[in-house]
């Protein structure tokens, strides 16, 4: 998390990597240009592939435009289906298939929330071809999303959306280790649509759109709980501290929601992924616990006290969704 903060402070010190990152750049641009050329081979799927994903590393808000995706997709008509890597994934065998059922230590955290809130097909597969093909094979999908997908050139794709923290941006512009880019920032200028989450601290050289995330309701972590629903507004006003907790790639983002309905925040952020023990809630001391809903999956089964979780819900200008379905037309009429 060191390195991280210092990609966003641009830390002089960082300068030191500038050959590491030199190179990491070249090796990007050709690995990307042996797949374009046709020198690695690109399995091409016979229904139409969205790509989410983005330049940088951590979260910028792929799931929940995922999740908007599945259900716009599903409102004009489309069967979609999902693959994704499943990052920390330990399942008995790959492709594996990922229901609401499934363990988030065996299905990954993510894609256990996806499937938890869309009950979409949905497959994990370090290989996204394999992934895919399994999907067509298993399931009556005739759209596939791509999750985080991005620079996993061996899966064609027909449309290609990049999510940017507006927030964050790019930090020092720098690719890894120097700098938090998995390809240089000119790889946007090359992908159909650009998804900033939240306001452009910095205007962009390249169109986008808006994507803001929209609080829900408050949740109980765990299904066995006797709590009840509530709104974020009933909450703030009978609770004067709350312990926030996310191991997301941004935790200031969700800790600053918090604050934006109220309350005050005591912080716990983990690193992206963790896997929860008790231990980490050593804090516990009778305030109520407020936590993201990809973390909720992986704290269900503790016994945890007064714990909730803040869904939130991808709200997008409708222009992008136009514009989304005349590509899809498009496609369709050619597949």
């Amino acid at each position: 998390m060191a390195l991280e903060q210092a990609w966003y402070k641009n830390s002089v010190w960082l300068k030191a990597l500038r050959p590491l990152s030199a190179l990491f750049t070249a090796l990007a641009r050709r690995r990307r240009n042996q797949y374009l050329s046709g020198n690695k081979p690109v399995w091409q799927a016979p229904v139409p592939v969205i790509v989410v994903g983005n330049i940088s590393v951590g979260g910028t808000g792929k799931s929940p435009l995922v999740i908007w995706l599945v259900n716009r997709l599903r409102q004009q008509g489309f069967k979609p289906g999902v693959v994704s890597r499943g990052y920390g994934a330990k399942p008995t065998s790959f492709p594996f298939s990922v229901t609401p059922d499934t363990l988030p230590s065996e299905g990954g955290d993510e894609p256990v929330m996806i499937a938890r809130r869309t009950s979409v097909p949905l497959v994990i597969d370090p290989d996204r071809p394999a992934a895919a093909r399994y999907l067509l094979e298993n399931f009556d999908c005739n759209i596939i999303i791509s999750d985080d997908g991005m620079q996993h050139y061996a899966l064609g794709r027909d449309i290609e959306i990049a999510v940017v923290d507006g927030q964050r941006g790019f930090g020092n512009g720098r690719c890894l280790p120097e700098g938090p880019l998995r390809e240089p920032s000119e790889r946007l200028f090359s992908v159909d649509f650009v998804v900033v989450n939240g306001k452009a601290e910095q205007t962009p050289g390249y169109g986008y759109t808006e994507m803001h995330l929209i609080p829900g309701e408050l949740l109980p972590v765990s299904a066995d709980s006797n709590l009840n629903t509530v709104s974020e507004n009933q909450f703030s006003s009978n609770h004067a501290k709350v312990h926030g907790v996310a191991a997301i790639g941004n935790p200031e983002r969700f800790f600053r929601v918090l604050e934006s309905q109220g309350m005050g925040v005591e912080r716990h952020a983990f690193s992206d992924h963790h896997a929860y023990t008790m231990d980490d809630f050593s804090f516990a001391d009778g305030e109520s616990i407020i936590m993201t809903e990809k973390d909720a999956v992986k704290c269900a089964h503790l016994p945890l006290k007064n714990a909730w979780y803040l869904p939130v819900d991808a709200q997008l200008e409708e222009v992008f969704a136009e514009r989304l379905a005349e590509c899809l037309q498009a496609l369709t009429s050619d597949k």
